[in-house]
């Protein structure tokens, strides 16, 4: 464990009972609802099972993107956008730890392919300023986190360079979003 880990372990313990409300996170705003699923998954973690280090963040792991992949598009897919949220952080609202979109690409994505610098990924910064990928990296000794990864397709491309913040997204979304998947992993401080 990380010297600074273990400093925050006491914290983590005494703030265990407080998480996130998930329906306050962004891929809830009803602007973002879909009835139309897409299928989502990932080679390197199954829905529901824990994200391996190598795509944690700071003090345990690289950082980096998992690949993703998922099932047929409806026909009119122009863009997609993917959100990542942690469910159990515990404040108010969970954390954000991606805003991407990119254009149509049948399949999925590969390692790394949603880190800042990515060809042809826009990214619109997280709450704490941050673009790019942020992988896991829940406060020691709170327990375990969910991870939720959400996939829209969208028939327009967004313009994020507009949108002020992640609070402008669904009014940004609204009327676009053509399908929707999600997968969650877990990591435990």
């Amino acid at each position: 464990m990380h010297p600074v880990e273990a400093l925050l372990t006491p914290l983590g313990k005494m703030l265990s009972k407080k998480h996130a409300d998930e329906s306050a996170g962004l891929a809830s705003a009803p602007e973002l609802a879909s009835d139309v699923r897409i299928s989502l998954s990932s080679p390197v973690f199954a829905d529901g099972a824990e994200i391996p280090a190598k795509y944690c963040g700071r003090f345990i792991g690289g950082n980096i993107s998992p690949a993703l992949s998922w099932g047929e598009l409806p026909a009119n897919t122009t863009a997609h956008l993917v959100i990542i949220e942690d469910l159990d952080v515990p404040t108010t609202i969970p954390g954000l730890h991606l805003i991407a979109q990119f254009g149509p690409r049948d399949g999925g994505l590969a390692d790394g392919a949603l880190n800042l610098g990515a060809p042809g990924v826009e990214f619109l910064p997280n709450h704490r300023g941050v673009s790019g990928y942020v992988g896991p990296r829940p406060l020691p000794g709170h327990g375990t986190h969910h991870y939720v990864f959400h996939l829209f397709a969208l028939d327009a491309q967004l313009n994020l360079a507009t949108i002020a913040n992640r609070a402008n997204l669904p009014a940004a979304v609204k009327g676009h979003v053509l399908a929707s998947g999600e997968l969650t992993g877990t990591r435990t401080s």
